[in-house]
């Protein structure tokens, strides 16, 4: 049936999946803005941007390709 539904309405489809995506960064904003450092708006910015990046490294790792 979803099968069905994916090849019907393909652009409604694509619309359900941005606004679950878009939906979810917005809970996990909200999230950080309570709980990382909320009395200090530059710190948690900052250390955001470090765990991002460590993530980012991280996983950019993972997926390196062997020649």
């Amino acid at each position: 049936m979803l099968k069905n539904f994916r090849k019907n309405h393909q652009y409604l489809f694509f619309v359900f999946i941005g606004a679950s995506v878009v939906l979810f960064w917005r809970g996990i904003w909200g999230l950080m803005d309570l709980y990382l450092f909320p009395e200090n708006q530059s710190l948690s910015y900052i250390s955001s941007l470090l765990i991002a990046a460590a993530l980012l490294f991280i996983t950019h790792s993972w997926t390196k390709l062997k020649n």
